[in-house]
């Protein structure tokens, strides 16, 4: 499936050139540009010379040699879509240029990008060359696209149009912020005219811009497929194991940091019928009554049933307590005796589930 966006934007900048509308030029006549500034008014001698505001004055300092008229391009400059995690664009920058912060910390940054414009160019089915691996430089093989006429087998080529880019990546010292510049380094052009090698400056700016956007997308869809990988691998990972606490008593080790836990706990409760009566958070303590889930019919129908925790209706104290980069979570009666081992077993596959904290994929 092609979804490059960059093929209709160099067909549409065929077409254009082909259409009996040239989007290029303003419409209407361009009769102003033949007209002459009005000479400065002369005041006879002895009258008084009028009062002079310059609130709205234009200066004629400007640049004589530009287009003028009907040569002028009045398209809107392209501009960089920063769309990825983490992007940015330089201001009142004419290059199409885009910087990429971090995201993903295990993987080298200047590399990700890279393998994101190759994989772009290969969908596109253009080969990708190493020009200078150590100052990280590469170009595109030829980019082509046709406009025909006709109907098979009597189609004709109207138009083509050839482009090769150059990629420069720029890192950081630290690694953690890299630069991609996109050039457009070699044109070809012919049609029933004749060929050409030159490209009007607006044309390349937006060929430029179209084709970095592109990498951008790539970027961004590399990031999602991660994120998803990410996903996957927290859904299957065993998060919540049974060990003991620094007291050695029985408790479930829940791989998270403990103020991220205790920040989370009051969701877990909720969720499975634990009401908080009170907390101690210097301690990192909460006292809860439990009161077992009433699952309707109708949330059984529905597929909404909450998994029960097969434990006493009762008050209940949870410890929180920090392990390296763990933390237990030790449960303990109204008469402050542990939850056995035996009891924690029990009821661990409910449990995992909930101090896992784990979304729907």
């Amino acid at each position: 499936m092609n979804r490059r966006v960059f093929y209709f934007s160099l067909l549409g900048l065929s077409l254009a050139s082909c259409s009996s509308v040239d989007n290029k030029r303003a419409a209407g006549d361009f009769d102003y540009a033949e007209k002459q500034e009005a000479a400065v008014i002369t005041i006879p001698e002895g009258l008084k010379k009028p009062a002079q505001y310059n609130d709205f004055f234009v200066s004629d300092k400007i640049n004589l040699d530009g287009p003028v008229g009907v040569d002028v391009d009045v398209r809107a400059p392209s501009l960089v879509l920063p769309v990825a995690a983490s992007s940015r664009v330089v201001n009142d920058s004419d290059k199409a240029i885009i910087w990429f912060d971090k995201v993903v910390e295990d993987k080298d940054l200047a590399l990700f990008i890279y393998s994101a414009i190759e994989e772009q160019l290969n969908g596109d089915e253009v080969a990708l060359n190493v020009v200078d691996a150590e100052q990280k430089t590469f170009e595109s093989d030829w980019y082509h696209s046709e406009v025909e006429s006709g109907f098979w087998p009597y189609k004709t080529v109207e138009q083509s149009e050839s482009m090769r880019f150059r990629y420069q990546l720029e890192a950081k010292p630290h690694g953690r912020s890299v630069s991609l510049v996109v050039s457009l380094i070699d044109y070809m052009k012919t049609d029933q005219s004749g060929g050409t090698k030159s490209i009007d400056p607006i044309d390349q700016q937006r060929a430029e811009m179209a084709m970095l956007n592109e990498i951008v997308a790539q970027v961004d869809y590399k990031y999602r497929l991660q994120q998803k990988e990410n996903r996957l691998m927290r859904a299957t990972q065993q998060l919540v194991s049974i060990g003991e606490n620094p007291e050695a008593e029985p408790a479930y080790i829940v791989e998270m940091k403990t103020d991220m836990l205790w920040a989370n706990l009051p969701a877990f409760f909720s969720k499975y019928g634990f009401d908080i009566t009170d907390m101690n958070e210097g301690k990192k303590i909460y006292f809860v009554d439990f009161v077992k889930p009433d699952n309707s019919i109708w949330a059984t129908i529905w597929g909404d049933d909450i998994p029960v925790i097969d434990i006493d209706e009762a008050k209940y104290r949870f410890e929180l307590a920090e392990i390296e980069d763990k933390t237990s979570v030790t449960i303990y009666d109204a008469d402050g005796n542990v939850l056995p081992q035996a009891t924690l077993t029990h009821v661990y596959d409910v449990m995992e589930e909930g101090l896992s904290f784990r979304t729907p994929l």
